[in-house]
Protein backbone atom coordinates (compact mmCIF):
# COMPACT_ATOMS: atom_id res chain seq x y z
CA UNK A 1 0.00 0.00 0.00
CA UNK A 2 1.35 3.32 -1.12
CA UNK A 3 0.83 6.73 0.17
CA UNK A 4 0.84 9.04 -2.98
CA UNK A 5 1.30 12.36 -2.82
CA UNK A 6 -2.16 13.94 -3.18
CA UNK A 7 -2.55 11.58 0.39
CA UNK A 8 -4.55 8.75 -1.39
CA UNK A 9 -3.81 5.17 -0.77
CA UNK A 10 -2.65 3.26 -3.66
CA UNK A 11 -3.15 -0.77 -3.38
CA UNK A 12 -1.46 -3.21 -6.04
CA UNK A 13 -0.04 -6.74 -5.85
CA UNK A 14 3.32 -7.94 -7.11
CA UNK A 15 6.40 -10.39 -6.92
CA UNK A 16 9.03 -8.06 -6.29
CA UNK A 17 8.07 -5.50 -4.15
CA UNK A 18 11.38 -3.44 -4.63
CA UNK A 19 11.64 -3.19 -8.45
CA UNK A 20 7.62 -1.85 -8.38
CA UNK A 21 8.02 0.30 -5.93
CA UNK A 22 11.10 1.85 -7.76
CA UNK A 23 8.88 2.50 -10.89
CA UNK A 24 6.19 3.84 -9.18
CA UNK A 25 8.64 6.27 -7.80
CA UNK A 26 9.93 7.00 -11.44
CA UNK A 27 6.73 7.45 -12.69
CA UNK A 28 6.80 4.01 -15.45
CA UNK A 29 4.44 1.84 -13.45
CA UNK A 30 1.40 3.15 -14.58
CA UNK A 31 -1.29 6.34 -15.09
CA UNK A 32 -2.29 6.50 -11.44
CA UNK A 33 1.38 6.72 -10.06
CA UNK A 34 3.02 9.07 -12.77
CA UNK A 35 0.38 11.75 -12.12
CA UNK A 36 -0.12 11.42 -8.45
CA UNK A 37 3.93 10.11 -7.00
CA UNK A 38 3.88 8.13 -4.31
CA UNK A 39 5.40 9.41 -1.35
CA UNK A 40 5.96 6.65 0.80
CA UNK A 41 4.93 2.56 1.15
CA UNK A 42 2.84 1.99 4.15
CA UNK A 43 1.67 -1.31 4.36
CA UNK A 44 2.91 -4.50 2.67
CA UNK A 45 1.81 -8.09 3.35
CA UNK A 46 3.40 -11.35 2.18
CA UNK A 47 1.74 -14.31 0.70
CA UNK A 48 2.47 -17.82 -0.31
CA UNK A 49 1.60 -17.06 -4.13
CA UNK A 50 0.50 -14.14 -6.39
CA UNK A 51 -2.89 -15.12 -6.56
CA UNK A 52 -3.36 -15.58 -2.85
CA UNK A 53 -1.85 -11.73 -3.44
CA UNK A 54 -4.47 -10.74 -5.87
CA UNK A 55 -7.34 -12.17 -3.90
CA UNK A 56 -5.92 -10.00 -1.09
CA UNK A 57 -5.59 -7.07 -3.11
CA UNK A 58 -8.79 -6.74 -4.56
CA UNK A 59 -10.40 -7.17 -0.97
CA UNK A 60 -8.21 -4.46 0.46
CA UNK A 61 -9.53 -2.25 -2.32
CA UNK A 62 -12.89 -2.69 -1.40
CA UNK A 63 -12.65 -1.43 1.92
CA UNK A 64 -13.46 2.27 2.83
CA UNK A 65 -10.79 4.96 3.11
CA UNK A 66 -11.59 5.02 6.66
CA UNK A 67 -10.54 1.66 7.24
CA UNK A 68 -7.53 1.95 4.97
CA UNK A 69 -6.38 4.60 7.32
CA UNK A 70 -6.89 2.87 10.25
CA UNK A 71 -4.83 -0.53 8.99
CA UNK A 72 -2.11 2.06 8.05
CA UNK A 73 -2.18 2.98 11.30
CA UNK A 74 -2.74 -0.34 12.61
CA UNK A 75 -5.65 0.54 14.82
CA UNK A 76 -6.92 -3.07 15.14
CA UNK A 77 -9.80 -1.75 17.08
CA UNK A 78 -11.36 1.16 14.23
CA UNK A 79 -10.07 -1.45 11.59
CA UNK A 80 -12.71 -3.52 13.16
CA UNK A 81 -14.97 -1.36 14.20
CA UNK A 82 -15.54 -0.12 10.27
CA UNK A 83 -16.22 -3.81 9.06
CA UNK A 84 -19.16 -4.44 7.09
CA UNK A 85 -19.08 -7.59 8.33
CA UNK A 86 -19.00 -7.15 12.42
CA UNK A 87 -22.07 -4.13 11.93
CA UNK A 88 -24.95 -4.55 13.57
Amino acid sequence: MLRLHSGALYIGATKDLEKRYAKHCDGSAGRTTALDPPTSLVYNEKHESFSVARRREAQVKRWSRAKKEAWVARDKVKSRALSKSHKN
